[in-house]
């Protein structure tokens, strides 16, 4: 079976983590863009399509949960993986009463993250399907065909 590389945008303001975990995903076959900031992140969602979202709950400037917020109401099918780095579970349910997939806790397992970003694709991509069935049956209606 064929691997469809998932489009993943990593935003964290460490900028070590971000080269290193966008240098394993590429490594797994994944299209990675990467971001430093949650201004910077919504940036480039406006030019590049992207399946999933892996996110630094604390940020300086815009945090991961307002940068969550905003990519939710811009690009409500794109998932969003939380990440924290400082136990905060409380920040971290927030965010997935905002909309977030899921969350993990800093230092997080390569594992761990590979396997919420292939859910987290998965999700997105059984979203769109229902939305274009949900399209050919409105056409169909509309022709008179169903």
């Amino acid at each position: 079976m064929i691997k469809i590389p998932a489009k993943v945008l990593i935003v964290d303001d460490e900028k070590d983590f971000v080269e290193m975990f966008s240098l394993r995903l590429k490594g797994q076959g994944e299209k990675v863009s990467t971001a430093f900031s949650g201004k910077q992140a919504l940036e480039i969602l406006e030019k590049v399509r992207i399946d999933v979202v892996i996110l630094d709950i604390r940020m300086p400037g815009m945090d991961g949960i307002d940068t969550l917020k905003q990519i939710k109401t811009l690009y409500p099918l794109v998932e969003v993986i939380l990440l924290t780095g400082h136990g905060s579970t409380e920040t971290a349910v927030e965010g997935m009463k905002s909309g977030a997939f899921d969350y993990l806790m800093k230092p997080a397992d390569f594992e761990d993250i590979r396997i919420k970003l292939e859910n987290a694709r998965k999700r997105k991509d059984e979203h769109e399907e229902r939305i274009r069935q949900a399209e050919v049956r409105l056409l169909l209606r509309k022709s008179g065909d169903l």
